[in-house]
């Protein structure tokens, strides 16, 4: 299970969550529940993969597995990486859900797909890097992105492409969806036990669907 260097009690999490969405010197606490969920579920398929009488042949394996996975896994732990991208990029707590969203739509559509340590950190930096498209009005160049994920910028193209490719471009995600993963990550991390997603962070999102829509009307 990871854990944040700080107690997470939910006053401290509505005030995080606040903070970090506008300051982007504080890191977000919705980092260390995707985290942890990341991490047991690349647990659970290595368990899996090590069950497996035979490797997997490389006509049997997933072409998203293809796209994402590096030679060997990065020397860095999925908490410090999205922390990095935290600490470089400034995206808001609503972001690291709907990369979430994007991630778990993956898997969906390609239920052959199994996360590993050789390409969650890819799958990451690509997913954080499109969910800011969607999410935010204000965004940094995939070059940026890349060098923060440590990618060149032609190997950062082309894994956006691929991903929307392999999504079908169905980056769309509503205020319903996105507070039914809301729910999900806190019913899910409650049975590990340490974190749980206030109400507050599903609040970020109708607001922000809220002043698109007022200046919409405005512009009108």
């Amino acid at each position: 299970m990871v854990s944040s260097s700080i107690p997470i009690t939910p006053r401290k999490f509505r005030s995080d969550l606040y903070s970090s969405y506008q300051e982007d010197s504080n890191i977000p606490l919705v980092i260390y529940v995707v985290a942890s969920l990341l991490e047991r579920t690349i647990a659970k398929n290595e368990r899996i993969a090590t069950k497996c009488s035979r490797s997997l042949s490389m006509d049997s394996r997933s072409l998203a597995a293809f796209e994402f996975d590096c030679y060997e896994a990065p020397n860095m732990e999925i908490q410090s990486f999205l922390e990095r991208i935290s600490r470089y990029t400034g995206v808001g707590p609503p972001v690291y859900v709907v990369a979430y969203v994007y991630i778990d739509r993956l898997c969906q559509i390609h239920p052959e797909f199994r996360i590993t340590s050789t390409n969650v950190h890819r799958l990451l930096i690509t997913t954080i890097m499109v969910a800011s498209k969607f999410v935010e009005d204000m965004n940094y160049r995939n070059s940026y992105f890349a060098k923060v994920g440590g990618l060149t910028t032609n190997q950062m193209n082309k894994l956006e492409v691929d991903f929307l490719f392999l999504v079908g471009f169905k980056l769309h995600v509503n205020v319903s969806v996105f507070k039914s993963y809301c729910c999900h990550l806190e019913r899910e991390v409650s049975v590990g036990g340490g974190y749980q997603i206030e109400s507050t962070l599903k609040s970020l999102w109708t607001e922000a669907e809220e002043i698109k829509s007022i200046s919409s009307k405005g512009r009108k």
